[in-house]
């Protein structure tokens, strides 16, 4: 008789910045969505495999919801709540220093009718034990939530526990992916986004909002270094010069931190070649959104 097998999707779904590439960097053990203090980072929506003994997690990390003012925003919005609907289960990820926002609000209203809605209540290290309360009180009256888990992804407190309760719910299934720990994201995409973290932390104001990353080509020399070949793309001429910097410093100082983080998360060498290029359309081609996993209207 064969051992039954479980297997399905969680969406986690919240505000920007409430820590939800952090909560799914910190489960899978290692980067594998990109992290910023800025908001509205994540643009993919990236699936991680996690095995809870004979159930396997299917987490979809989706892009932040916010209030969306062009065409990219709504794509991104579009991305996550779509992954709410085809979800065994959804979590929302709340960031307590925030405590409930309108966001949060509007977000209940649209979850109400999720059969396994969960709540991350996120960063409860950083907030007095007596003022979560409320906060909890509340969440737990907006909707019909399955329980709220207090932690902090951060410090990986009250994870594995949170893990145990959504394996629970997980449908008896055979496996969707192979039954081991794996990140379901193209190999360049995730290159291109390792290179769009450290834009986001060097390139500073709205600017990287505006900058496209896409890994054009990798090649493997006879020594096994991987040559990797990106292009950054700006909409205008001053963008491209503040990107490269004086001298090529701004540049030069973005490649070398994303060939080491490369090197680190796939322990390879790695020679990076970055191009800026002016694109001063590439938010209205429908190719730099499907190459991202996110839908062109």
């Amino acid at each position: 008789m064969t051992d039954k097998t479980y297997s399905g999707f969680i969406a986690i779904i919240g505000p920007t910045n409430a820590g939800k590439s952090t909560l799914i960097n910190q489960i899978m053990g290692r980067k594998v969505s990109i992290v910023s203090h800025k908001v509205q980072t994540t643009r993919t929506r990236l699936r991680a495999v996690k095995m809870v003994g004979n159930r396997q997690l299917v987490f979809v990390d989706t892009p932040g919801v916010f209030k969306p003012k062009r065409r990219l925003d709504r794509a991104m919005v579009g991305a996550a709540m779509d992954a709410t609907s085809d979800a065994d289960a959804v979590l929302l990820v709340v960031d307590a220093t925030h405590g409930i926002t309108d966001t949060i609000r509007d977000l209940m209203t649209r979850l109400a009718a999720t059969k396994n809605l969960y709540i991350a209540l996120n960063k409860v290290d950083a907030v007095k034990k007596l003022d979560l309360l409320p906060i909890v009180d509340e969440l737990s009256k907006m909707a019909d939530v399955r329980e709220i888990f207090m932690i902090s992804a951060l410090k990986n407190d009250g994870i594995n526990q949170m893990l145990k309760s959504l394996a629970t719910v997980m449908p008896e299934s055979p496996y969707l992916f192979d039954a081991a720990d794996a990140v379901d994201v193209p190999d360049l995409l995730y290159l291109a986004e390792l290179t769009r973290e450290k834009i986001y932390k060097y390139v500073h104001a709205e600017l990287p909002y505006h900058i496209n990353v896409v890994t054009e080509r990798v090649e493997t020399d006879d020594d096994g270094v991987l040559d990797i070949y990106q292009k950054i793309v700006v909409q205008n001429d001053a963008h491209k010069k503040i990107v490269i910097g004086r001298g090529g410093n701004q540049l030069k100082q973005i490649g070398t931190a994303a060939r080491h983080d490369i090197q680190d998360q796939w322990g390879v060498n790695a020679r990076l070649h970055l191009f800026v290029r002016v694109e001063s359309n590439w938010e209205n081609v429908a190719e730099n959104y499907t190459d991202q996993g996110l839908e062109f209207k």
